[in-house]
Parts: C-alpha cells; structure tokens; sequence
C-alpha cells in the first residue's frame, strides 16, 4: 500500500489530502502563515500524520501548487525530510493533458490549472469551475479539452473584513442568511448585502460566460463549486451541478499521474 500526498497552498489555507489511489482517505486545513517554519510544518504535518494512522513511510508520491512563492520553499524542505521524496511542484512546463490558452501561460495560478484539470477528468467539458476563497475565481474549460481563462473577483470573507475594516461603524458579522434579504438592522443589513450580493453576482458572471461559449454548447456547460468559502454561497442558488471541495487536491493527483506515465513511456 503507498500513498500520494497531495498539498494545495493558498493565500489563506494550505489544504492537505492523503490519496489512497483516487480516494482521498484524510485532508486537513491549516493557516498559510508566511513566517512558518520549515520544522513548524514538519510538525503540524506528522501530527496529521499520526491522528489519522497514516504511516509516512508509505507516502511515495507527492503533488503540490503554490500561490505563495514564500512558503513554497519552506514546506517543499520540510516534504522532503520527512518522506524522502521530491514533490512535483505544478508550474509553467508541467504536463497537463489539457491546452491552455492565456496570454501568458505562465501568469495562470497554478491552482486553477489543477481545478481545470480535475474538471476536465472528472466531469468533462465544457464547464465553468468557481472556486471560492481568499478571491472568488472563475476558470472556463471548453471541449478539446482547452483552458479559455475566467475571471477574477473579491472574495467574500475579504470583502467583509475589509469593510469592516475601512469604516468607522459597520461590524465584522458572520457570514450567514439573514431572516430577510431587506435588513432590519445593521447587522442583518451587511449579512444580505454580502451574501445575496455574491450570489447574484456569481450568478451573473456565470450567465456572462455562458454567453461566450459556442451557443450549441452553452446548455452542457457544468458548473461546479469548489474552495473554502463554498459552502456560504452554493445553499443559496441552483447555478451549480456539483460542489466538490477536493477539486483542487484530485487535480494534483490527476496531474502527477499525466507526469509519471508520459516519464515512464520516455
């Protein structure tokens, strides 16, 4: 038995998934403190370790992005003592299986090609992926399989903080449904304005989008939800075929696979 080690690192979390072939059998979510430490790491991660029965010396494989060029040194070091492997890091050159058209390839977030590719295995094309974090990204893949691009907006944990932020007197509240989306109080007011207001636009976008896909396949396209400010969102709206929160991790998983058979076949 052996298992692949999957690690996306974000600009808030950095998410962490134990393959079992394609099964993801433990995932775990911790801080993406820029100051962290290589052997802090080490630590939190045979912890993880540990609390799920996971034997490290099993781990033969590993998969990781990064949108923190900081700290992807830090737990790349860190991978590498404790299972002596040597992760395959997604950047521009990496084999994917798909086509990606960007101005700049290179400026593509390495997270996103993962979403796209996850997308592109597990549901097919064309599709709409919405990953919702630290910023509320759209990717568009369309039949070839190809990578179009997407958009990118503000997240709503963001947005909230800093509007609470930058005025004087709006509260920080928690992000949930108020009792109505016409607020009788402060509170209830920002909760609407934030919640209904990124539901629509969301919905909006993807209508937008939809619109520039090839009109014989615009009533196929999927949209699938993902990230880890989803599950505020997808209760609230019916534009999503799924919601798949390891879109990311089965994307890096997919991609290692691409690498190690196009290795083997050379």
């Amino acid at each position: 038995m052996s298992f692949l080690l999957a690690i996306d690192i974000g600009n808030t979390n950095i998410t962490v998934g134990v393959f079992l072939r394609d099964k993801i059998i433990a995932d775990w979510r911790l801080s993406s403190r820029i100051n962290k430490t290589s052997d802090e790491f080490s630590l939190e991660l045979s912890n993880f370790f540990t609390s799920n029965d996971i034997d490290k010396t099993k781990i033969n494989e590993l998969s990781l992005c990064s949108v923190v060029p900081t700290l992807t040194d830090t737990i790349v070091v860190s991978l590498k003592s404790l299972t002596n492997q040597e992760p395959l890091i997604v950047g521009p050159g990496t084999r994917t299986g798909i086509q990606i058209n960007y101005d700049r390839t290179q400026d593509v977030g390495a997270d996103r090609i993962a979403n796209a590719v996850a997308v592109n295995h597990i549901y097919g094309n064309p599709a709409i992926v919405i990953d919702m974090g630290t910023a509320t990204v759209f990717d568009v893949m369309i039949k070839g399989p190809k990578y179009i691009g997407g958009a990118i907006a503000p997240g709503i944990q963001v947005s909230a903080e800093a509007i609470a932020r930058e005025t004087s007197q709006l509260p920080k509240v928690e992000l949930v449904a108020p009792s109505s989306v016409i607020g009788k109080n402060t509170i209830e007011s920002i909760q609407s304005g934030f919640l209904y207001g990124f539901v629509h636009m969301i919905e909006g976008m993807t209508k937008r989008i939809k619109t520039k896909i090839h009109k014989n396949e615009r009533d196929l396209v999927k949209v699938i939800a993902t990230g880890g400010l989803a599950h505020i969102i997808t209760p609230h709206t019916n534009i999503f075929y799924d919601v798949n929160k390891d879109l990311t991790l089965h994307g890096l998983r997919i991609i290692k696979d691409i690498n190690q058979k196009d290795n083997a076949v050379k």
